[in-house]
Formats: structure tokens, C-alpha cells, sequence
């Protein structure tokens, strides 16, 4: 009976582990996980920051933000025009404001050899120009394009003179989803661009030095009507911007 036994015995382990083998083969796929920052952000410098103490300016780049049906962890990709389909494999390593505002933000400060003050102290009388982005539309079209809609503005907080633009970038793509990401980064790549040559014309314009010696000089012959006269944002016009080389973005 003992002898008898033990092949069942090792029959019914046998049963066990390919029960446990046949589980595994049903678990769900491993996610996979995508950033918008180049992987060399690490590896950047910024000279003026680095080298010369206060930059000649500094920006502050406000949160992103992105239309509500595309702000989630996993990828929304277009099927057609009115269709779109949630991806739970494919997702963004933080949530797609984040990513774009932290790949501008390294752009940004590359660019204009500057730093990123936004919610941080920073000395007085350097120039600060605050960077607000609004992405209307962020569009994924596996194995055909990029889209990348966004209304963004350029303030100047001691004149309060303000650029409001638009900018629409549409990146062709290829096949699979490291292609699409590399099209967004080229994306972003152009808007940073953009903006960029925003805060260069806003610094290249006339400054109201010491904006609160101007107001107190305006209270002084006019009243508190006169302060708001001269403190009254002025709006400038968007620069033209030259497309972005090939180079700008990495991989295919």
C-alpha cells in the first residue's frame, strides 16, 4: 500500500505545479512605462546659473495643463476621429501635465541658460517671466502622428508686459509606441522653442525699472487712477520661430 502510494503522491504534485504553471501563463502582461524627458537630462548644464551666480533672468513654469481626457497614468490613443482607446499597459511615468511641464522646464532652462524659480524664492532684482501653458489638444496616432495644441503666455512680472501665443505641432510618427513618445518629445521639443523666443523678446523690450518707484511716482502726481494707468499689462507680439532641426529629438 506505502509503494502505492507515493507515485500518487507524485502525480498529484505533478498536477499541482502545472496548475501553478498554468496560472502564471494567465497572469496580465507587465505595464510599461514612458517619459517625455530626455535621458540625459541629468547631463545638462547651465552655464549662466552654474558659473556666473544670478542668471540674467529667470523663469517661473507653471503646472500644465492638459485636456481632462487625456490626464491619466495610461495612454489614450485615437482609433479614428471620434474614437479613442485607453491603453493599461502603456502608461506615462507621471501624469502627462507633469511629464510635459518637467521636459519643457529642462528645455527652458537650457535654452535660456536659467533656472526654474516656480514655487521657490528668488532674489530681487532679477527679471522673472512667468510661463503659463494651456495644451488644448494631445493627440496619439500610433503608427501616424504626434499632436501637441497648446495656448501659452510669457509675463513679465516687474512690467507686467505679457505675449499670449498658440502653437500646433504635429510630429509624424511610426510604428509602436517608442516612436509615439519620441513624436510628443519632438513636440514639446518645438513648443520649448517657441517659448523660448517668447522670454528673449519680452527681455529685448523697454523695462519699467523699479515698477514700484513708477507707482509711487504715479500716485504722487495722479492718485491711485494714474498707479493703474502705468502698471496696465502691455501685450507684444508672438516672435516667429524658425522649426526645430531634426536633431531636436532623439531616436527614430
Amino acid at each position: 500500500m506505502t509503494y502505492r502510494r507515493r507515485p500518487l503522491r507524485r502525480l498529484a504534485a505533478l498536477a499541482a505545479l502545472a496548475a501553478l504553471a498554468a496560472l502564471a501563463g494567465c497572469a496580465s502582461p507587465s505595464s510599461h512605462f514612458y517619459t517625455l524627458s530626455p535621458t540625459d537630462d541629468a547631463a545638462r548644464t547651465q552655464p549662466a546659473a552654474a558659473t556666473n551666480g544670478n542668471p540674467a533672468w529667470l523663469i517661473e513654469l507653471a503646472p500644465v495643463d492638459v485636456p481632462p481626457q487625456v490626464a491619466k497614468a495610461q495612454f489614450v490613443v485615437q482609433t479614428d476621429a471620434t474614437q479613442v482607446r485607453v491603453l493599461e499597459q502603456e502608461r506615462w511615468a507621471s501624469m502627462p501635465g507633469d511629464e510635459i511641464r518637467r521636459a519643457l522646464s529642462g528645455d527652458l532652462t537650457q535654452q535660456l541658460n536659467t533656472i526654474d524659480v516656480y514655487g521657490s524664492p528668488h532674489p530681487e532684482g532679477v527679471p522673472v517671466y512667468r510661463v503659463s501653458v494651456n495644451v488644448q489638444r494631445f493627440e496619439s496616432w500610433p503608427g501616424s502622428h504626434a499632436l501637441i495644441d497648446a495656448v501659452w503666455s510669457v509675463r513679465s512680472l516687474d512690467s507686467q508686459t505679457v505675449m499670449t501665443c498658440r502653437s500646433v505641432l504635429n510630429e509624424p510618427v511610426g510604428d509602436g509606441y517608442d516612436a509615439l513618445v519620441v513624436g510628443h518629445r519632438r513636440a514639446v521639443a518645438s513648443l520649448s522653442q517657441a517659448i523660448s523666443s517668447g522670454v528673449r523678446a519680452l527681455a529685448a523690450t523697454p523695462r519699467v525699472t523699479g515698477a514700484a518707484a513708477a507707482v509711487a511716482a504715479a500716485v504722487s502726481k495722479g492718485g491711485a487712477k494714474a498707479a493703474v494707468v502705468k502698471t496696465k499689462p502691455v501685450s507684444i507680439a508672438c516672435p516667429q520661430v524658425a522649426p526645430v532641426a531634426e536633431s531636436a529629438g532623439s531616436g527614430g
